[in-house]
């Protein structure tokens, strides 16, 4: 890595806790300045800050919950004006947001997880589908350009929008991730805030590429029925800035691992 490289990582790690060490170890090998994590299980002072330390991460915006969700970014670098939005005042940890000093430059980095919505991809009978648009609603409202610094969007945001986010886009059309009110939906959250898939600026869109596989498959590499629902936003003059994504499907393969893998996005700062 170069001397102006700034490396940038998000992963759903599905309880961070028990995972800690499949993080230490993508720590070690990959050494991001940040790193942004979702769905931690954990309360903010349960947090694993030790081993995190240790390893050269000292600066940290945690925002969790007993059990569920929650949402963490570490940093190498400062950090500093965290705040949280509480998205449809529900309670829940989902998002946080907060600038890095790296280098002498600002980067605004909003953490997301959104939500699942359940099955049944209908807000009238299911309540979790009607939190998930609603959510994806308020998400509408927030623009790159917000703060004045280039911005990054970074998490799980439940949706593949693309028809090569999919194994199947004709099976899963009517799959909660991949439904057609979900898809336009984060494309205006997109459009609206002016935000860039970085992801997709730089691996073609008519190229394959999943970020999840389900536990259920007895053998997840094999039969390869992914999704890629975890996304890499920024602000369009980022765009000039990145020189890499690495999405880590080995991590998928690791022992005890999460259904989620993580994506390293890199920029010339």
């Amino acid at each position: 890595m170069s001397s102006n490289s700034f490396k940038l990582a998000t992963w759903n790690i599905n309880s961070v806790r028990l995972r800690i060490g499949l993080v230490e170890d993508f720590l070690k090998s990959h050494a991001p300045d940040v790193l942004c994590l979702q769905e931690i299980k954990c309360q903010n002072d349960q947090f694993p800050e030790k081993a995190f330390r240790k390893l050269g991460y000292e600066h940290f915006a945690v925002h969790g919950q007993k059990g569920y969700h929650g949402v963490a970014t570490v940093s190498k670098s400062p950090l500093r004006e965290i705040a949280s939005t509480d998205y449809v005042s529900m309670g829940d940890t989902r998002h946080v947001e907060c600038q890095v000093d790296f280098r002498g430059k600002s980067l605004c980095v909003h953490n997301f997880y959104v939500p699942a919505g359940g099955d049944e991809p209908n807000p009238a009978v299911n309540p979790k589908f009607d939190h998930k648009m609603k959510f994806l609603d308020e998400m509408k409202n927030l623009r790159h350009d917000a703060y004045g610094v280039p911005s990054i969007l970074v998490g799980d945001l439940n949706i593949a929008p693309l028809e090569t986010d999919v194994w199947s886009h004709k099976q899963l059309l009517k799959v909660v991730s991949h439904t057609p009110i979900e898809t336009e939906t984060l494309n205006t959250v997109q459009a609206d805030g002016g935000w860039v898939d970085l992801v997709r600026h730089h691996v073609p869109a008519e190229e394959k590429l999943f970020t999840w596989w389900s536990y259920r498959a007895r053998d997840w590499d094999a039969a390869d029925k992914g999704r890629r629902l975890d996304h890499v936003w920024g602000s369009p003059e980022l765009t000039q800035h990145l020189t890499g994504i690495e999405v880590l499907r080995a991590a998928r393969g690791w022992e005890k691992p999460s259904d989620h893998v993580p994506i390293i996005a890199e920029f010339a700062i």
